[in-house]
């Protein structure tokens, strides 16, 4: 049977999809919640897209800590939307990444009542607006190709990565004979059946070496061709499908992409798997926004624990060399202990030079003593640069020294970590700085805690002004004289300021979607 759609078909379905998700007065609600939150926070970001009947299609939000949160560690993304093709619950989306302590931290999120390139491409472009224009380096999202659209069309910076883990889901599923299907067929089985069934596990092990360890392009091709012509052909329409997209998941053209060394969008499952029961289609939207800001903030605490336990103790150090003891006091505790490991790894190289200009073969020994089936890597070194440069490429994707590179450097008696080797984003100053909005406006996460620290601050300076005016008659008559001056500024200040921010509120950001 052949089925049409006619536009009208379909806004009307999408119409009353809406009607469904925003009844009752939700649409009233949830501008309220939003603008009240601006209120408490100007650096508070939201976002609507209307359709053609001013209807809300698409929502999308962030506060100001995540505005921050991005400007230190929007490097690289995930962006996943959860329960789209589930009509029990609403469509959700939410970008996410990883903190100098490598725990998720939260960009922005969205609730999406159309899944459309359109739809996608308007909120990308919102997400962008609201931090700045600035792009990441990297995005990992899954299959959607109207999604994948929109990333290429919106972050045109970005390199686009794809999980690959739903890849794998998907190897599974189209590279295994499905067992179910076995229940209706006969319980004898040929021996072409049998040798099909002993191929299954090798194909998806040929398959997971062409995504995880495969290096070189040639090499990867050759084995994809192999693999290719060992399946039959409902098997080899999948590989050939997924082929198309190589760049995105195989490990072989993913050597040179900065990727904190993520290779998927679990992060954002994770987080949307807590927000799950709460996203019926039948609970009301301002109760979800509400449980979505305690699911932020008990993320946000693990990162306050992390904090309190890097000031509270030192990392354990194995051995004390300079680099060791400069890399403890520079680098978080997670990201030391990930450090630590290359550079014992590094006491366990073997070189070989290979010309006179610190060029070298490192091979790491493995514990048994066994080098056979270590990798050796070309290392280039500059001992004016103080540059070590790794062709296992590891650097250039997490922004942590392989024990190669460190090795090398060894050679070379650079002892000390140079600076262009230490990452702000894994330092445990990672967050220091100002960020500033698009109008040049310092973003405060937390304004009453600011305004209160001010306040303690500013007591303590008036307290001992006062003291000190008392003095002096004349010190008396200036600072009465510069109260009565600074008292009527700051009222015309904060008129014009409450001016200014109630005609904001009466405007609804939206886009022409």
């Amino acid at each position: 049977m052949n089925l049409t759609y006619t536009p009208r078909d379909l806004k009307n379905h999408l119409q009353g999809r809406r009607q469904r998700e925003l009844a009752y007065g939700q649409a009233g609600s949830m501008l309220k919640y939003f603008q009240d939150k601006i209120a408490e926070n100007p650096s508070y970001q939201y976002a609507l897209q209307l359709d053609c009947e001013e209807n809300i299609s698409n929502i999308f939000w962030a506060d100001a800590k995540m505005v921050i949160d991005y400007a230190h560690f929007g490097d690289v993304v995930t962006f996943d939307t959860a329960f789209g093709t589930n009509k029990e619950y609403r469509p959700f989306g939410v970008f996410v990444g990883l903190n100098q302590f490598r725990e998720t931290v939260i960009f922005g999120a969205a609730l999406m009542f159309d899944e459309t390139f359109a739809s996608f491409q308007w909120l990308f472009k919102a997400f962008l607006a609201a931090h700045n224009g600035k792009q990441p380096r990297a995005i990992f999202t899954d299959q959607d190709t109207a999604m994948g659209n929109a990333v290429g069309e919106v972050f045109t910076e970005a390199w686009h990565g794809l999980c690959t883990f739903h890849i794998m889901q998907n190897a599974v599923k189209h590279l295994c004979n499905n067992k179910a299907d076995d229940s209706h067929s006969p319980k004898h089985k040929n021996e072409a059946d049998e040798e099909e069934e002993e191929e299954e596990p090798h194909i998806l092990s040929d398959f997971s070496a062409c995504m995880y360890n495969i290096e070189d392009t040639t090499a990867f091709e050759e084995a994809f061709d192999i693999m290719r012509n060992k399946v039959d052909e409902k098997k080899m329409s999948w590989l050939d499908s997924i082929y198309k997209f190589k760049e995105k998941w195989a490990e072989c053209y993913m050597r040179d992409v900065f990727t904190l060394g993520m290779r998927s969008t679990q992060l954002s499952e994770s987080f949307n798997s807590d927000l799950k029961k709460h996203l019926k289609s039948d609970f009301d939207i301002i109760r979800f926004l509400k449980h979505f800001e305690r699911a932020v903030q008990g993320k946000r605490n693990k990162e306050l624990d992390a904090e309190f336990e890097a000031r509270k103790k030192l990392p354990r150090i194995s051995m004390k060399t300079p680099m060791l003891l400069q890399a403890s006091k520079l680098y978080t505790p997670t990201i030391f202990e990930a450090f630590q490991a290359e550079y014992e790894r590094s006491m366990a190289a073997c070189t070989r030079a290979l010309d006179a200009n610190n060029t070298y073969s490192v091979a790491i020994v493995r514990a048994d003593g066994d080098l056979s089936s270590e990798l050796e890597r070309i290392v280039v070194g500059d001992s004016l640069e103080k540059t070590s440069s790794c062709s296992c490429g590891q650097f250039k994707r997490t922004g942590i020294l392989c024990g190669h590179a460190l090795k090398v450097l060894d050679l070379m008696n650079i002892k000390l970590l140079p600076n262009h080797y230490i990452l702000k984003r894994w330092t445990r100053e990672a967050r220091y700085g100002t960020i500033q909005d698009n109008k040049g406006n310092s973003i405060v996460e937390n304004p009453k805690m600011d305004a209160m620290l001010r306040y303690k601050s500013w007591s303590h300076t008036f307290l001992n002004l006062a003291y000190q005016a008392t003095i002096s008659p004349e010190c008396c008559i200036l600072v009465d004289n510069t109260l009565y001056c600074l008292h009527k500024q700051l009222q015309d200040k904060l008129s014009a300021s409450t001016s200014i921010l109630s005609d904001s509120q009466d405007v609804v950001p939206q886009d022409e979607g």
